[in-house]
């Protein structure tokens, strides 16, 4: 065992509670049974078989109020993958559920069985005829998918809020739609054709001219029942027209019984049926869409009225203008927006009963977003609207960035209004529709059905298609407030179907919350009817059983999951997954979601529980050791958690006192520490890579593989002992060079100056000269001592930086301009908790400016560029997604190269200073999909900003990142027939 690796108990929830309810029970601990778990080894191999009782926890739950731990999950690498799975529960008698995002709202992603992971393997994009077309594979989410298509001036028809993080696979198994989607947007309206495998294992491909008479030879049964079933649906008038009525507004509850209006043959009926069917009748493999216009000419505005009744009235007025979408919020949503970034603070101040319209107008011209805003200027004066707070305006704006805060906060509605309920209760979100002449009379409904249940729920929803969504919170653990929402389902459902005629699901899907109440809605024929589809395609219920179709009327009550209380940086989750498709760890070990959703069965478990015990033993590595510590999860959160902090609070609680005053030393002695390291990297060159590698290794198994790195052949030689001489009187800023820059020289084959060289170089060509401090040697902007824990080395770094910036600066007079993304972040920002009073006032004093803000504003505009390089790749690091500043790096590389491509799959690198060499594996996962776009061509110059995440990338592609400011330099650097410097 290594000398210093971590305590698993030192994270051993410290709280004193009690066990809950719905807790994995003790006989769980040791993860999938034996025998399941060697047959589908043997079948599939190990490396597709989790079966440890953390894969089964971090796989139970998903954004629904549900939770159901599977039996053992497969990660499923191809079509053979998923037949060989089917074929092997109809052998055995087991059931099967896919899962991708596991952003499904109602219980659709989750299983008592057989879990398949068909996300990890599944993403792609195809563009077709020119954009008209696209081939997506189910694992590819839908912001992935419209990026592909933005160049061709083309998006998918569905746009669901969850678009960040849902997969394409879940979007048509849901049939979501969206803001804009509405009845005739959606995927059964905008799907070209689909390939998805049966329960039998048949694969079908609706766009074969051969799949009718293939899937009759394979599957003659099949066949005739679903023609049966088409002829007697069409035999039946009352029952075709009131099939017809109910998809008049969105509806996605049960089976899509107008696809046997619609398709002629089994197969294009199967194609209808397998839209909105949720993975009840077959395994949607790949799905092309007909696209639709990307209107990029558009108009929007944010309109404020006393009541959400009032605001209602309003939308038919809208919709008759031609307005896209109007989207609905209620007084609890808008104040809860507060927490999203970019939302004006005093909308936490807004009446209750305040309520907004989000209306946009889309044109494909200039002349037609005219036309509709003359429109809408006729609407807005026909309106009494509000302005209860300053930042109310009630004006349309072709502004992006204003336009883009509006819709932000709408998006966000479920997350940061569940973000805000009080801790420990679960969140159900609730959606349905009604005629769009009837909303405001079923605002009014629900409002007063809401007050007699003693729920103070948010309201929003696509107000232009009559479709609410609304959440209520409530303690799963508690009976009585189970009963509480069990009667208020039990009346909100009557209210829609007998009241108003509407959908009890428009766009979530039936899932487990409603499939007691299918019959309600659909009556006792067509119901029926769906049985019968369901028995027809899969008549052994091998597929997701009880997530469509369930007898029993007290389902939706089963598998709620109670919310223990966590850590405070975390307990305002809902587990909605929008993070995980950011998180550079999310196809190694866990999410950020998935490392609450651990830490939460942790406080569900009798303390010392052999559950509990288990799941420690694997937290240490699948969360904290493999989380970058990136925080691009908050970005991505709507209510801004960061796990990369709480893992960095959990590193911390692993440090002994021996290890913190080690690192505090450290901090104090880091001149020292930084000219050995210097040193250990010139002496690198002339002991050679494997050599090296040798020596790390051991060291890597006999102390710590959380403290020593692994020698990687990418890392370049040692920097120059001496930095630029430079002079402080003409200066107009103080440049800092990093630490990593200090020590680490240009990339290998590299001519040229060195990155200081050539910041001073430019800077002085542009005549804004900087001057480096002499004494930089031994100071850090503590990231080092942050990323892993050491608050002790922290505070010493933190407070050393800024009081040597303060005396640089001329107590901030002049800038701090640093040459490091990630080393600006942590000195205008990161430092700060852990500064001292009086240093905190003389931080708030410091202009710390990043150094590419500084060439893209300073110099750039001073600047003559003198020769471009064909093309150029950048490498955004997460630190320029923090900082805001991403567009300069690629404004910089645009001087550089006459093309420069930001890849589509860009994201965290996980290098994250030496996490890459701490845990190699990290990199490799995070960066594969980049790595493989970036690899696909020939690129003249590969630009970042950052060296640790640039010898990362060296690895990753096998290419030599370098910095743009370096690029920079050479791209104005004089012909040396010149006498300019």
């Amino acid at each position: 065992m290594p000398l210093f690796e971590p305590n698993p108990q030192a994270l051993r929830p410290g709280t004193k509670r009690s066990p809950a309810p719905d807790r994995v029970p003790e006989l769980q601990a040791r993860g999938t049974p034996k025998r399941l778990r060697e047959e589908l080894t043997e079948l599939l191999g190990p490396e597709k078989v989790l079966s440890g009782i953390s894969d089964l926890v971090r796989y139970a739950s998903d954004a629904s109020p549900y939770r159901f731990v599977p039996q053992v999950v497969v990660v499923a690498e191809d079509i053979d993958d998923i037949s060989t799975i089917l074929s092997y529960a109809h052998g055995k008698g087991r059931e099967v559920v896919f899962r991708a995002a596991g952003t499904s709202l109602n219980g659709q992603a989750q299983g008592e069985d057989i879990l398949v992971d068909v996300r990890r393997h599944w993403a792609g994009v195809e563009v077709m005829d020119g954009g008209a077309r696209a081939r997506v594979r189910p694992g590819t989410t839908v912001v992935r998918a419209n990026a592909a298509l933005a160049p061709h001036g083309r998006v998918l028809g569905p746009d669901p809020a969850s678009a960040i993080a849902c997969t394409i696979g879940g979007v048509v198994a849901n049939n979501a739609s969206g803001m804009t989607a509405g009845t005739t947007r959606n995927s059964y309206r905008t799907v070209s054709s689909l390939t998805f495998v049966l329960p039998s294992g048949t694969v079908v491909d609706t766009a074969d001219p051969d799949a009718d008479e293939e899937l009759a030879h394979a599957e003659p049964r099949l066949c005739a029942e679903l023609m049966a079933l088409r002829a007697e649906i069409e035999g039946d008038a009352e029952l075709t027209a009131r099939i017809r009525a109910k998809h008049t507004i969105k509806n996605t509850n049960g089976y899509r019984l107008d696809a046997f209006l619609d398709g002629d043959s089994p197969v294009r009926i199967l194609r209808g049926l397998m839209v909105g069917s949720e993975g009840t009748l077959g395994f949607i493999s790949e799905v092309v869409f007909d696209t639709l216009p990307l209107d990029r000419e558009v108009s929007t505005a944010l309109l404020f009225f006393p009541s959400l009744p009032a605001a209602a009235e309003a939308v038919p007025r809208f919709n008759a203008a031609g307005a896209l979408a109007v989207e609905l919020m209620d007084g609890n949503t808008l104040r809860a927006s507060v927490s999203v970034a970019g939302v004006p603070a005093d909308w936490a101040e807004l009446p209750k009963e305040t309520a907004a319209l989000l209306v946009e107008f889309r044109a494909p011209d200039a002349a037609a977003r005219e036309a509709y805003e003359r429109a809408a200027d006729e609407v807005l004066a026909g309106l009494d609207l509000v302005a209860p707070v300053a930042s109310v305006e009630n004006a349309f704006t072709r502004d992006p960035g204003r336009i883009a805060g509006y819709w932000k906060a709408r998006k966000a509605f479920v997350t940061a209004v569940g973000g805000s309920r009080p801790s420990g209760t679960t969140l159900i979100t609730e959606d349905f529709a009604v005629p769009p002449a009837r909303l405001a009379e079923a605002c009014t409904a629900l409002l007063d059905l809401q007050s007699r249940h003693g729920f103070d729920a948010a309201v929003a929803g696509h107000a232009a298609h009559g479709n609410l969504h609304f959440l209520l919170a409530f303690d799963a653990g508690d009976p009585s407030d189970v009963e509480r929402y069990a009667r208020f389902m039990d009346e909100f459902c009557k209210l829609t179907v007998e009241r108003f005629d509407g959908s009890l699901k428009a766009e979530h899907a039936t899932g487990r919350n409603i499939a007691p109440f299918l019959e309600l809605e659909w009556g006792t024929k067509a119901t029926d009817l769906m049985w019968r589809v369901k028995e027809a395609i899969d008549p052994d219920g091998v597929l997701a059983p009880r997530i469509v179709l369930d007898r029993d009327p007290h389902a939706h009550l089963r598998g709620l999951k109670t919310i223990p209380s966590v850590e405070r940086i975390a307990d305002p989750c809902i587990e909605c997954g929008f993070c995980e498709p950011t998180c550079p760890s999310h196809d190694l070990t866990t999410t950020p979601r998935q490392r609450i959703v651990l830490r939460r069965e942790m406080m569900r478990q009798n303390d010392g529980s052999r559950v509990e015990a288990r799941l420690l033993e694997s937290y240490g590595y699948d969360a904290v050791d493999t989380c970058a510590g990136d925080s691009t999860c908050k970005l991505a959160c709507p209510v801004g958690i960061d796990t990369g902090a709480l893992m960095k609070d959990f590193r911390h609680e692993r440090h002994t006192s021996r290890e913190e005053r080690i690192a505090a030393l450290a901090a104090k002695n880091f001149r020292a520490a930084e000219a050995s390291a210097r040193l250990a990297v010139a002496a690198a060159d002339r002991i050679g890579d494997r050599v090296l590698k040798s020596v790390t290794d051991l060291a890597r198994r006999a102390i710590s593989t959380e403290l020593v790195p692994e020698w990687l052949p990418q890392i370049p030689g040692a920097a120059a002992r001496r930095l630029p001489r430079t002079h402080r009187p003409a200066a107009v800023a103080i440049y800092y060079p990093a630490c990593v820059n200090r020590i680490f020289g240009n990339p290998d084959g590299e001519r040229g100056p060195s990155l200081p060289e050539a910041v001073v170089a430019v800077s002085a060509r542009a005549g804004r000269p900087v001057w480096i401090p002499d004494d930089v040697a031994g100071t850090c902007c503590a990231t080092i001592w942050h990323s892993k824990g050491y608050e002790r080395g922290n505070e010493v770094m933190a407070n050393r930086i800024v009081e040597a910036a303060w005396g640089w600066t001329a107590g901030g007079t002049l800038p701090l301009v640093v040459d490091a993304s990630s080393c600006t972040l942590g000195i205008a920002h990161e430092v700060v908790p852990y500064l001292t009073e009086d240093n905190r006032e003389l931080h708030a004093r410091l202009r710390v400016v990043d150094s590419l803000v500084w060439a893209a504003d300073e110099l750039l505009p001073r600047l003559e560029v003198r020769r471009r390089v064909p093309s150029a790749v950048v490498h955004p690091i997460c630190s320029m997604r923090h900082l805001g500043d991403e567009e300069k790096l690629t404004e910089l590389a645009r001087a550089c190269a006459e093309e420069v491509v930001v890849p589509v799959d860009a994201g965290c690198c996980a290098f994250a200073g030496d996490r890459g060499m701490l845990h190699p594996e990290l990199t490799a996962a995070a960066t594969a999909a980049e790595a493989a776009e970036v690899t696909a061509r020939t690129f003249d110059a590969h630009l970042s900003a950052n060296r640790m995440c640039e010898i990362g990338m060296d690895r990753a592609t096998g290419r030599s990142y370098g910095s743009v400011l370096l690029a920079l330099e050479r791209a104005t650097r004089p012909d040396p027939s010149s006498n300019q410097c």
